[in-house]
């Protein structure tokens, strides 16, 4: 097993959980990129010198200050690796064509892309394949030509949230669910995911609200579904900032305790809320892993080894559930992977 494919390695080491099998399963098909022309057949040369990688993230949002260290630390393992960190303050496709165009017109040989829109950026993936190898993280891309994917399988995690509402909501009751972008991969499949669990069950959806990554707006929609929806007994938010948006809006409503709230990922409001027990859990990814094994992968595979490749071409990394008896722990842990402590 090679150690860095294991998912949560560094986390889930920190946190005292058990690392589970391997999933680099031997890709014969080999669907990656070389230097100076990657393409779908992996036929280029394998990479030699100084290698010159990219990590793209979808916005600006803290979350990605975790994934920051993970590519730092795989970077500074690999002496012969050099790796741009690209945060798309926009968060928009466009921004991100614009920072995957500049890369590529400097000679970046490899990028790690959350792509904002997949379905639309297809065709830029499959463009910038044929110069770089590209692979996706935090959320996939799987109908372009990427390598491979890195990141959560936001099916589970949103039986995981689905569960806990669930949980939350014994008796059911109707919830709203919040996402910047309801079309973007991840949130989609985590809404999936969320809908499967509550099959069955006494909790009905009400409907999704986007907010287009803009936080006063999703506090915005948190707050008018409190006025419209009376008796709405839990709020979920699917996206990082959703968590905290939701929070406030339902601290301004004088509503704690009596509103549910299920959310995503581990801003220090979120974890905040956690504690004091007006957030009832959060489903947190390990954005760490995303940054610290893309790095580790692209290095590899360019410079000739696909073993590591599975052959779904996606390494699916563990989510954790943290509620108020295990947030404390969570936060230190987390705030040393921000430089915190």
């Amino acid at each position: 097993m090679k150690p860095f494919l294991c998912a949560a390695i560094f986390l889930y080491a920190l946190i005292g959980c058990s690392c589970g099998p391997s999933a680099n399963a031997p890709n014969s098909a080999g669907n990656s990129a070389g230097v100076s022309a990657g393409n779908s057949n992996g036929n280029s040369a394998p990479a030699t010198g100084n290698l010159r990688l990219a990590f793209v993230t979808n916005n600006a949002s803290d979350y990605w200050t975790i994934a920051r260290k993970g590519v730092e630390k795989a970077d500074g393992e690999l002496a012969d690796v050099s790796v741009e960190f690209k945060l798309p303050g926009e968060g928009t496709a466009a921004e991100q064509k614009r920072i995957i165009d500049d890369l590529i017109s400097t000679g970046i040989q490899g990028i790690a892309i959350s792509p904002v829109d997949p379905d639309n950026q297809t065709q830029l993936i499959n463009d910038t394949a044929k110069k770089a190898l590209v692979i996706t993280q935090d959320s996939d891309a799987p109908n372009s030509d990427r390598s491979l994917y890195i990141g959560t399988d936001n099916v589970a995690a949103g039986r995981q949230a689905g569960e806990l509402v669930k949980e939350a909501l014994p008796n059911g009751g109707k919830i709203m669910v919040f996402v910047g972008k309801s079309d973007a991969r991840n949130a989609a499949e985590r809404y999936q995911g969320l809908k499967e669990a509550l099959q069955g069950s006494k909790v009905e959806i009400i409907d999704i609200r986007t907010d287009d990554t803009d936080r006063a707006r999703a506090k915005t929609n948190a707050a008018d579904t409190l006025v419209k929806y009376s008796d709405v007994a839990a709020l979920v938010g699917l996206w990082s900032y959703n968590g905290p948006a939701i929070l406030n809006a339902v601290k301004d409503a004088n509503k704690v305790g009596q509103v549910k709230i299920i959310c995503f990922d581990e801003e220090d409001e979120t974890l905040a809320g956690v504690k004091e027990g007006a957030i009832f859990a959060t489903v947190v990814q390990q954005p760490f892993e995303f940054g610290y094994q893309s790095v580790k992968l692209m290095a590899q595979i360019l410079k000739g080894d696909k073993s590591a490749i599975p052959a779904n071409k996606q390494i699916n990394v563990p989510t954790l559930v943290i509620k108020q008896n295990s947030v404390e722990e969570f936060t230190r842990k987390i705030n040393q992977l921000r430089g915190r402590s």
